[in-house]
């Protein structure tokens, strides 16, 4: 059964999510420490996972090593992480979740995985208030925000038929798109049913919009977060 394009469901016509991709993407490949967050991020999954290594049993494992294989990190790479943590080796790795304000009035939210919380919440608060944010309260921030999964599926090998046919089958609230890919947002508790392209995503419930300067100000204050070892991603509600 397709998707009723008339229906309540929501279509937007550009993919937000694929243009913040590409600018990461960019970032990311200009930092030599990138492979060093993708090993903390596959130690925390095996970890929070109860040890288990094998990502057919773990799907926190699975989209580690989805985000590790989309920076091209080598296979070899991602086996040893996966192997010292199963070992034991190194520290017990947490991800924590921080709620901030930044310039202009924009909603963030800061995913870190860290061994020492005390030290990484004290590094965060200093980028924070060094560019413009200050840490908030706890739910002040993350309310603004719907914890989904991300599913990216090429024009070139997916047909609009089979893309809103997915959107039925997995409930997606959303689907955008631009010239080379659909990008479907799934409820968090559906992802598990899922292979190929996913990632976890914080999609904000509204935006704000900047202008020129103030988002030039605002992608310098994520840029100066995301350059801190512990911070795996940052989030906002930017339009």
């Amino acid at each position: 059964m397709f998707v009723n394009k008339q229906s309540t469901f929501f279509m937007s016509g550009h993919s937000k999510w694929a243009n913040i991709k590409r600018k990461k993407g960019v970032n990311d490949a200009q930092r030599s420490a990138v492979f060093t967050k993708m090993s903390r991020i596959i130690s925390t999954a095996v970890h929070e996972g109860g040890g288990i290594g094998d990502p057919d049993k773990n799907f926190k494992l699975r989209l580690a090593i989805e985000r590790a294989k989309a920076v091209n990190m080598p296979k070899d790479t991602i086996q040893r992480a996966i192997d010292k943590a199963i070992g034991g080796d190194g520290s017990q790795m947490k991800e924590l979740l921080y709620e901030a304000f930044g310039p202009h009035g924009v909603a963030v939210l800061v995913l870190a995985t860290t061994d020492n919380p005390n030290r990484t919440y004290a590094e965060v608060k200093l980028a924070l208030e060094k560019n413009g944010g200050k840490m908030a309260s706890p739910n002040s921030v993350a309310y603004q925000f719907t914890k989904c999964g991300i599913l990216e599926l090429k024009k070139s090998e997916t047909s609009e038929e089979q893309a809103y046919a997915l959107v039925d089958e997995l409930g997606a609230f959303d689907l955008e798109e631009d010239d080379e890919t659909y990008v479907l947002y799934i409820p968090f508790e559906k992802m598990g049913k899922v292979q190929g392209n996913i990632d976890v995503y914080y999609r904000p419930s509204t935006t704000v919009s900047l202008t020129e300067p103030e988002e030039a100000k605002v992608n310098e204050y994520i840029e100066k977060l995301e350059d801190l070892d512990d911070v795996m991603n940052v989030y906002t509600n930017q339009a």
